[in-house]
């Protein structure tokens, strides 16, 4: 019996053929990537020529898309999207796409298509701003865009900001990316600096996102946390249609007169999709 199974084993592995991953057809290869996230896909087609063929196969790549990734594609970054594969479409759109001058840009989310879009404090209209015994712009190392917004001191705080973007149908969340204090060298080290914070515990701000479709949501808190950057969710808003641009303004104030505030940096104003806003330090 031992001896039987010992010639079958033998004559098996020498009438065999020896299999590699080169010779799995590659419209398999393309199936089984088309279940897996796009970081998984983009490291699997490093694997030989096979796999990096397999891995740009647009139907892998549409379902990955914002549904209105060819308006996102043709009319804000590239002048003809026949030229590229839904794949380069992807890796491109993945990027930042800088819009408004630079003052603006927009990203797709690499694990889940969902949109994004950053507006920076240079595209804010801020009480105060061309005076500089109030408010600096600053450069920084911290923020996606080169500078951030700085004020010294001030009776009253006055941000509005608006964007038109179409954005893919879904429900989204607007927050205000703030810090109390801002960085300095020191001792050939970078610091942050609270010597001018103040004002921020006698009153709250207030916080206001409106669409051009109505919805309207404010809400009221106290600034607290210094020397380290922070999200302050605004609100959602909901968009239903994917084709249309949604018209979205939000602001931020605290216009009590009777005490100055100071030392608040504003970096940027950040819209996401609300499923990804559950922690923003995930983010790019």
């Amino acid at each position: 019996m031992g001896a039987n199974t010992s010639f079958l084993t033998t004559e098996t592995s020498e009438t065999s053929p020896n299999l590699n991953l080169g010779d799995i057809p590659e419209n398999c290869i393309a199936l089984v990537l088309s279940y897996l996230r796009p970081p998984e896909i983009c490291k699997l087609a490093r694997v030989n020529r096979t796999f990096h063929a397999a891995s740009a196969a647009d139907f892998i790549w549409v379902p990955k898309l914002p549904c209105n990734y060819h308006h996102l594609a043709g009319k804000l970054l590239v002048d003809d999207k026949k030229r590229l594969g839904e794949k380069e479409i992807f890796a491109k759109l993945s990027r930042p796409v800088l819009l408004d001058g630079g003052n603006k840009e927009f990203w797709v989310d690499k694990m889940t298509g969902g949109v994004c879009v950053s507006v920076s404090s240079k595209s804010l209209t801020i009480t105060g701003i061309d005076d500089r015994r109030y408010w600096n712009h600053i450069p920084s190392d911290e923020s996606r865009f080169p500078t951030v917004a700085y004020l010294k001191q001030i009776w009253w705080v006055e941000v509005h900001g608006d964007v038109e973007f179409c954005f893919p149908a879904g429900t989204y969340t607007l927050a205000f990316k703030l810090r109390l204090g801002k960085v300095i060298k020191r001792n050939g080290r970078c610091v942050c600096s609270n010597e001018d914070v103040h004002g921020w515990g006698v009153k709250p701000v207030e916080l206001k996102v409106m669409t051009g479709s109505g919805q309207h949501i404010v809400s009221k808190k106290f600034l607290e946390t210094t020397g380290s950057w922070e999200y302050h969710r605004v609100g959602e808003f909901i968009v239903d249609d994917s084709n249309k641009p949604t018209k979205v303004k939000f602001s931020l104030t605290q216009i009590d007169c009777t005490h100055t505030k100071g030392g608040l940096s504003i970096d940027s104003v950040l819209i996401c999709p609300t499923n990804l806003a559950h922690d923003f330090k995930t983010l790019p």
